[in-house]
């Protein structure tokens, strides 16, 4: 890789003030990392969480969402340093991302279709809430997140020259441009995706709304929390469809000021990439008193818990 003047010959101050914010992502990351490890942790020791459907889609945006944290951190240092990579290299680690990018949102609607499914029907989830439906569900969560980067990157490689491949670039997602056309069609793909989750999200917390209002005591206190977990799981939601919109605004604040290209794709990173990942254990992690018994457990290593599930 070649590097280039990471200061940009600028003042002490400005490397101060990058090392500093490289600080603060890189001890933020470590501790959601962490975090999402022992989650993970505790869901595989647990054959009964393996068999339940918002468990198994728990794990998932766990999982994609450590992956993700690791792979836009490295992107972000490698900003904040101005490293260059082949281009090559950048281009399969920007579809892997941008795919990525679609799953926790999409992951996010299905558990909430999971907990409509559960709450207004409960007579059924147990037919299709099963581990198989869910395992389903992933690969077709994953296979439509694939369809923008799929379209974005064979449009890409039909118009670059294989020259290309061979240069240095700082690896953003607009290497992916190859026409400004295609920033229009990225626009409708992720327009019709912010859409279609949207609805499914208020569609959900209506149902929920109505089943509450008309529900005995007990079940009432459980649709409330059905209803609580909805709302977290659209302001997650909100937060991950904004990022969808973010390399609209760093594309054209690129050829402008490339500082201030830096100070947004920072404040982007805190605002719509690592504060939702970090809902996620508050929503199942913390909130689902069985999964909290059982992380407690396995944090103390069981000491002075008894847990049963």
């Amino acid at each position: 890789m070649a590097v280039t003047n990471a200061t940009g010959g600028g003042s002490g101050s400005s490397l101060q003030l990058a090392v500093d914010r490289i600080l603060i992502v890189q001890v933020m990351n470590a501790i959601f990392i962490t975090i999402i490890c022992l989650l993970i942790f505790t869901f595989f020791k647990k054959d009964t969480f393996k068999y339940k459907t918002r468990y198994i889609f728990f794990a998932h945006t766990l999982l994609t969402d450590c992956l993700f944290l690791i792979m836009t951190n490295n992107l972000l240092l490698l900003t904040y340093f101005k490293v260059t990579m082949p281009a090559v290299a950048c281009v399969v680690f920007c579809v892997l991302m941008s795919e990525l990018t679609f799953v926790t949102p999409l992951t996010l609607t299905a558990m909430s279709l999971e907990r409509y499914v559960a709450i207004c029907m409960p007579l059924r989830h147990g037919e299709l809430s099963t581990r198989r439906r869910s395992i389903h569900c992933i690969f077709l969560i994953h296979s439509i997140s694939a369809i923008q980067p799929m379209i974005t990157v064979s449009i890409f490689f039909a118009s670059v020259p294989l020259s290309f491949y061979e240069q240095h670039k700082l690896c953003s997602a607009e290497i992916l441009i190859a026409h400004n056309w295609q920033r229009h069609l990225r626009s409708a793909i992720n327009q019709l995706y912010f859409l279609i989750m949207v609805i499914t999200i208020v569609f959900t917390y209506v149902k929920i709304m109505a089943v509450a209002k008309e529900a005995s005591s007990d079940r009432k206190k459980y649709s409330s929390k059905g209803r609580t977990t909805v709302i977290l799981h659209a302001v997650q939601l909100f937060l991950c469809l904004i990022q969808l919109w973010c390399p609209f605004t760093e594309a054209a604040i690129l050829p402008i000021d490339l500082q201030l290209y830096i100070d947004v794709r920072f404040f982007d990173y805190i605002v719509f990439i690592l504060a939702p990942r970090c809902l996620s254990p508050l929503v199942y992690g913390l909130r689902d008193e069985t999964f909290f018994l059982a992380l407690r457990h396995y944090v103390f290593c069981g000491w002075n818990y008894r847990i049963t599930l």
